[in-house]
């Protein structure tokens, strides 16, 4: 018959979690040191001008042209006109420059209906340079 062992028990085995967490940590500060973020700046698409002679200074900023849409009427810089007369306006203003800007102001009481036309006959004109704004 086998004698029975008389080795002691050794109770649980008690797990170190200290240098667990401390090694956890360090490699944690590891990581954020050595990480290298992207440069987002070089991916985005830029455009630079080109180089050559500066642009003249003199030369005078188009004025804007301020369309004010109330309800029943139109008012193209202070001047009261019909959308058939804004229409051949606007096309003038084209030729002359399609970079022209155009600020739009409706009224709260103004007709959606006539917003629409009025981008209507910018965008037939090509003009694309626009501000659509409401009065309070």
């Amino acid at each position: 018959m086998a004698r029975p062992s008389r080795r002691k028990d050794p109770g649980a085995l008690e797990l170190q979690m200290t240098p667990m967490i401390d090694v956890v940590f360090q490699l944690l500060i590891f990581f954020i040191v050595t990480l290298k973020t992207p440069d987002i700046s070089a991916h985005l698409d830029i455009f630079r001008p080109a180089a050559g002679a500066p642009p003249d200074t003199n030369v005078e900023p188009p004025k804007m042209i301020q369309i004010k849409i109330f309800k029943g009427a139109l008012v193209m810089n202070d001047r009261n006109v019909t959308i058939e007369t804004l229409g051949s306006v606007l096309m003038k203003l084209a030729e002359l420059s399609k970079t022209q800007t155009i600020m739009i102001v409706c009224a709260r009481d103004s007709e959606h209906d006539m917003l629409i036309r009025v981008l209507d006959l910018c965008a037939r004109a090509g003009l694309a340079n626009l501000s659509v704004s409401s009065m309070n």
